[in-house]
């Protein structure tokens, strides 16, 4: 089910996932009118269910969105599907956009949400994308538990490996970690692996051995075969948040090197006015629960932002009401020839 979009909305937040419908809620309990656009490529659609978010652990993340979505709709705002495209200045202004879709619709918004969260580039080993969000995982709070004492590999694909490594070490005490492209091990991190007796194997890693729907070993380059149940790997993370383009909003270089994200400060606000960010495209390791609350918590710095931009128009018009040029304009209206006789 979606809605039919209309002409214009205190706020369009683009994203449909665990942020976008979290800070949506929020503006619609508020009284604000609010979409969500939705493209409908959640990150976390691979995995079989949503893990670590109290009162809701083990829910699939299919049912997490839908139910989010008829809780947004019973306070009045409206999910819409669709890509946006591009998003320009509506006027001269601080605020106010223009929200065009990639089939043509066009929105206005006062202010806009963005929580497109992230898209996760995967490294090009034979057979790894298959099982991604099966035996092949990304984050030990996400799936250590349902991967505990299992024999676990840590692919080495990033900056990050050794630190995803003796992560995993608390789940399982049988840990390979895997060099693959990463330079070898520093002296510090060679003696941390080896004081938590994690092994590490060098080489290259062509491919994944898989029987019976199951993945059952890393195959290396040069043939060798190691035995894994499990395989940890850390992504490239990648934005889609071309749209911005044209308010100035890009993407940039993580500190971690994990890939990029939309810089913000505390409450979401960026540095485009008028635009906040939450979730994953601004946090890479936020989980499905600091999402939402990040969701939320930039919702409400919104609607205190048009609250004081409505309190400023009031109190211009209050002023307004009560000028001399207005009292003039009134008693012209009021005596016309007769106020030179009053």
């Amino acid at each position: 089910m979606t809605d039919q979009l209309r002409d214009g909305y205190d706020v369009v937040v683009v994203g449909g996932g665990a942020a976008g419908l979290s800070g949506a809620l929020m503006l619609a309990r508020a009284r604000r009118s609010v979409v969500v656009i939705d493209a409908g490529a959640p990150r976390n659609a691979p995995a079989a269910a949503v893990h670590g978010l109290l009162a809701r652990d083990g829910i699939r993340p299919g049912e997490l969105l839908e139910r989010g979505r008829a809780e947004v709709r019973g306070y009045g705002g409206q999910v819409v599907s669709g890509e946006v495209a591009t998003v320009d200045r509506e006027d001269s202004g601080q605020s106010g956009f223009a929200v065009t879709l990639s089939d043509g619709r066009r929105v206005r918004a006062r202010r806009l949400l963005v929580t497109t969260g992230l898209v996760d580039k995967l490294p090009q080993v034979s057979g790894l994308a298959a099982r991604w969000g099966r035996d092949v995982v990304h984050c030990p709070y996400c799936h250590g538990w349902e991967v505990r004492d299992q024999a676990i590999g840590v692919l080495g694909s990033g900056p990050m490996a050794v630190h995803q490594a003796l992560l995993f070490r608390q789940w399982s005490a049988d840990i390979t970690l895997f060099s693959h492209r990463m330079p070898p091990p520093t002296e510090e991190q060679a003696e941390q692996l080896a004081a938590r007796g994690i092994r590490v194997v060098d080489g290259e890693v062509s491919a994944l051995e898989i029987a019976e729907d199951r993945l059952v070993g890393v195959r290396l380059s040069d043939g060798r075969v190691v035995d894994r149940a499990v395989l940890a790997v850390a992504p490239r993370l990648a934005l889609r948040v071309g749209f911005l383009d044209p308010l100035g909003l890009r993407p940039a270089e993580h500190p971690s090197g994990m890939g990029e994200f939309l810089p913000c400060d505390a409450t979401g606000r960026t540095e485009a006015p008028g635009v906040w960010v939450a979730g994953n495209v601004t946090d890479p390791a936020a989980q499905v629960g600091s999402a939402a609350s990040a969701g939320a918590a930039a919702a409400a710095q919104i609607n205190a932002d048009l609250i004081a931009e409505e309190t400023r128009r009031a109190v211009a018009a209050h002023h307004e009401a009560f000028s001399h040029e207005t009292e003039a304009r009134v008693a012209d209206l009021v005596a016309g020839d007769r106020r030179h006789g009053l």
